[in-house]
Order: C-alpha cells, then structure tokens, then sequence
C-alpha cells in the first residue's frame, strides 16, 4: 500500500483498508482487531449472523457487507453491519430505509459484462443516486464495484477510473475498488477502500 500511495502522491489516511475475512472464524477477525485493523468486510448475512456475538466488545470495529445483498435479507443486514457496500436498486435501499437505520450505503456499478457481476448501470445510476439521497435513514458515501478477474492487475484499470469517473460525475467522494491481486492500481486510481483478503490472511476454504 505505501508503494501504491507514494506512486500516486496520496497519504495513507486517504484509504480505509477493509480486511475480507469472509470463511474465516471469528478467532481470525479477532487477531486482526488486535493487530490494529478496524474495518472488516463480510460476504454472507448468515455467515456473519454466527460470528457477530463473539465480536460485540471489539470496540471501535466497523463491520462492511460486501456481497450481493437480497431484499428479503436487508433487516438483519442492516442490524449486523455499519456499512452495506453493494446497494443496486431502489428496491433494496427501501428495504433498507424501512429498517430505521441509520446505515451507511454505497451503491455497487456493474461495470463487467460476466452476468455474475452484480450492480446498477451506469445509466440507471442517476435516478438510484437520487432515490438514496431522498431516504433519510441511508447515508451515501460512495460507489463500489469488482471488474472481472484477471491475474494482470492493469487489466482491471479501465474499470476503476471509468469508476472514478462516474463518482466524480455524481459529487460521491467514496470508491470501493480493488483486491488483493490488484489494489495499487486501485489506490492509483483514486480508491478510497480497498477490500483484501488473501493477501492478509492467505488462502481461504469453501464458504
């Protein structure tokens, strides 16, 4: 991450580094809290349901959803993270809303063509963009996105600064881009969280 930042002339409180701990056991995100990390994201509501009561003294953590979030799910996802970071329709955010919150929200831009790519468009963007900034209980920070999986880190640029591009367009300042594979680039090209897992933790099992 310094190599990342120095590249790009930014500082490191620039970046909030979101530790994946998806699969792992609480014990895991425990260490990490110990070790300074803070902020951690988690792929399954139900997943994480199981691990939350061995967590609740870890004060000052903050807890991201980072995968495809149904409507039906939103209540308990809502009670169990501070932030969901893959809000891709007025539906789900009304869901959201209806919790009484407050949650902090990104809204997830499919920007990869693969149909296992989750998101809003680009051009459904603008009315989502508003429709969250109408619901009292939802605080936009951001967008997020996954381009598809390429072992070449410069594959996924294009899709980080079209991005960027498309936050700058809308006034969001937050940008969740980037993994353990290719985050410089991410930082490089404006991220301000990047979400790494095996980097940190090394290879993960089966969820």
């Amino acid at each position: 991450m310094e190599k990342a930042l120095r590249t790009a002339g930014r500082k490191r409180e620039e970046i909030t580094l979101v530790a994946i701990t998806k699969t792992f056991p609480a014990s895991v995100i425990r260490e990490a809290y110990e070790c300074g990390l803070r902020h951690f994201g988690e792929n399954y509501v139900q997943e994480f349901e199981a691990k939350a009561p061995e967590l609740a003294d870890l004060c000052g953590a903050t807890f991201h959803f980072v995968g495809h979030l149904q409507s039906n799910k939103a209540r308990r996802a809502a009670e169990l993270f501070q932030v969901i970071q893959t809000v891709d329709s007025a539906r789900l955010a009304r869901r959201l809303q209806e919790t009484g919150g407050p949650v902090e929200v990104m809204l997830e831009v499919k920007l990869s063509p693969e149909d296992s790519k989750s998101g809003a468009s680009p051009e459904e963007l603008p009315a989502l963009i508003e429709a969250v900034r109408s619901m009292p209980n939802l605080r936009l920070t951001g967008l997020m996105t996954m381009p598809p999986w390429s072992e070449n880190p410069e594959d996924s640029r294009p899709y980080f600064r079209r991005l960027r591009e498309l936050a700058e367009e809308h006034g969001l300042r937050g940008l969740s881009m980037g993994m353990s594979h290719d985050f410089e680039v991410a930082i490089e090209e404006g991220a301000t969280h990047v979400r790494i897992g095996s980097a940190l933790f090394g290879p993960r099992g089966k969820a």
